[in-house]
């Protein structure tokens, strides 16, 4: 492998384990982890062979958020223009894409934190599906000491899941956000003293993801998130047309057979998604 990688990637048992890799830098957000991170989140996506994405890290920190160099060096920032700072929103519009595609990705998505979790690393795991955290764990939405506003979906996402009065103090003071208050707040699923004992209970969680039929589960997972974003009798009017879209008799008669007989049930996998650009039209 490549060192200079910002993940690792592999797939196993219809689980699709992403890893962030670099802890001698406290995996942070380098211009080659969003290319990196696009790119995987495509292929998973497109490929439907995994049934769900666990996201975890290594080191002490699950991430430390945006490289500050990136926006030094690597990203310029130009504020001296009207077309200059037009040009940091489309690039914030790119970022932002990005993280998007582990919200709108086919399959649900765990995310496995220990250590910090800082900056633009709450951006991203606030658009996974699930949260699980060990002990020690800690979010903070750092933007805001350093002098600037979290851009990339921390601030439109954290409150739809804890409560908006929490959000409000974390964004504006930069405190630090504990795995047990993130828990009570809903933020994280649950919390483990270890991470080697949080990895087991995220794969475990992935398991049990990856044996329900594929299809059904990319539908729950469109339903939830039209629900979040929609009236209750749209998300209805909604769940009718999904419903009669998905339907499967043969996967409930599969389903209802496995439990009866005790065995893993078998389901088709997602259809493979072809991009125009590979056609060689």
């Amino acid at each position: 492998m490549n060192p200079t990688r910002c993940f690792s990637l592999t797939t196993s048992e219809h689980i699709a384990h992403l890893v962030l890799n670099r802890p001698e830098a406290m995996n942070t957000m380098n211009p080659a982890f969003w290319r990196e991170l696009d790119a995987a989140l495509t292929q998973i996506n497109n490929a439907g062979e995994a049934r769900v994405l666990l996201i975890s890290s290594t080191g002490k920190h699950f991430s430390a958020g945006m490289a500050l160099e990136t926006f030094a060096g690597d990203i310029a920032m130009d504020d001296q223009s009207p077309e200059g700072r037009a040009a940091i929103s489309d690039l914030l519009a790119g970022m932002q894409a990005t993280f998007t595609k582990l919200e709108t990705l086919r399959v649900p998505v765990i995310v496995a934190i220990q250590g910090g979790c800082i900056g633009g690393a709450v951006d991203m795991v606030t658009a996974c599906c699930l949260r699980y955290a060990t002990a020690d764990a800690f979010f903070c939405i750092q933007e805001i000491n350093i002098g600037m506003v979290a851009d990339v979906g921390t601030l439109q996402r954290l409150p739809k899941l804890i409560p908006l009065a929490v959000v409000k103090e974390l964004a504006y003071t930069g405190r630090k956000l504990g795995a047990a208050r993130a828990q009570a707040c809903g933020l994280v699923n649950e919390i483990f003293e270890t991470a080697d004992a949080m990895l087991a209970g995220a794969l475990q969680c992935a398991r049990e993801i990856a044996a329900k039929p594929p299809v059904a589960i990319w539908g729950t997972k469109q339903a939830i998130h039209y629900a979040r974003d929609h009236p209750v009798d749209e998300a209805l009017r909604q769940m009718g047309w999904l419903q009669g879209a998905i339907w499967s008799n043969q996967h409930v008669r599969e389903a209802v057979s496995a439990m009866k007989e005790k065995r893993a049930p078998a389901f088709p996998k997602l259809a493979k998604l072809t991009d125009f650009d590979e056609l060689g039209l």
